[in-house]
């Protein structure tokens, strides 16, 4: 990569204002890295993604999300926007530091919680594409939209989690916040049937608890629910949870955030390309630890179109 022309986009609000307030201490730690770097806070959602895209169009060749998963994902979009084409993203790469509630996609990438030992891990590390997915679906709207994401995309029981743990304060952490929206959905959520079709072939059409569509490993503050996943192989690991009844999740669910759960005989677990997921009921979407929108979605891996440096 050519000489590091850094600028950082901030979501205050993340971890409920702590990122806001920690961000002073955060910048001078960059500083102190020797990094050099111009910088915007966050005022709404969607907004990272506008911040991005301007950066982009202006040169920078590294934009540092510093906030949730959910800032990250809208970083990424903003290499999606109009007028950045393959061209413009070949010559940039996307970093972040995470401070958010769930920093899944930290433990996937393995870049350090501290801020002075994740920018000076970022600048060490070289830089190396990886696959992104691109998802249409139904928004909160009812409006047809399309989506890009890095980590874990899913629809189901984890759609309704992020939708409940997202209207929390989140005050008591990720790990807390997660498990405590997974058990309160696991009881109140109703397994819905769906259809799932994985490269043109049909593998699934009944109730389901969760379709994970892994890029990467991890996802709910720490579910280590894809463990085979690489982010730069060219395919989804996807996961198939086959109408689990409450109790037998609940039983399970240690399981999964130690990644030993795809021995269960209603769990299925394969590679594809391209997922379409319909479902007779509202199977609510995540990405990236954000809810916006539902099923019907078609999910389509995007190979080595993101450079990450990390």
């Amino acid at each position: 990569m050519q000489e590091i022309k850094a600028a950082v986009v901030v979501n205050p609000a993340s971890a409920n204002g702590k990122t806001g307030q920690k961000w002073p201490e955060m910048a001078a730690a960059f500083e102190n890295e020797g990094l050099s770097f111009v910088y915007s806070l966050t005022e709404a959602p969607g907004h990272a993604t506008e911040i991005t895209a301007r950066y982009l169009h202006e040169g920078y060749n590294l934009i540092i999300s510093v906030g949730g998963d959910g800032t990250a994902n809208e970083v990424i979009n903003g290499f999606f926007t109009d007028g950045i084409d393959d061209a413009i993203r070949e010559t940039r790469a996307f970093s972040f530091v995470s401070t958010g509630t769930g920093r899944d996609l930290s433990r996937t990438v393995g870049i350090p919680k501290d801020a002075g030992e994740a920018i000076r891990h970022i600048i060490d590390s070289p830089v190396r594409p990886v696959d992104a997915g691109r998802v249409q679906y139904i928004n909160n709207q009812g409006y047809d939209e399309e989506r890009y994401f890095i980590n874990v995309a899913g629809l189901g029981l984890d759609g309704d989690t992020v939708a409940r743990v997202n209207r929390t304060s989140k005050a008591l952490g990720g790990f807390i916040s997660f498990l405590w929206g997974t058990v309160v959905s696991l009881f109140l959520y109703k397994n819905q049937k769906m259809k799932i079709v994985v490269d043109g072939k049909e593998v699934c059409n009944e109730p389901i608890t969760i379709v994970v569509v892994g890029n990467g490993c991890y996802f709910g503050g720490g579910m280590f629910v894809a463990p085979g996943a690489e982010m730069d192989d060219g395919l989804f690991d996807i996961i198939i949870l086959r109408n689990l009844s409450k109790m037998n999740l609940l039983i399970n669910l240690p399981r999964v955030y130690r990644g030993k759960h795809l021995s269960h005989p209603r769990i299925m677990s394969l590679r594809g390309k391209n997922i379409e997921i319909t479902s007779s009921g509202k199977a609510l979407l995540n990405l990236d630890g954000e809810q916006p929108g539902r099923a019907p979605a078609s999910v389509e891996l995007i190979p080595g179109v993101i450079n990450l440096k990390g």
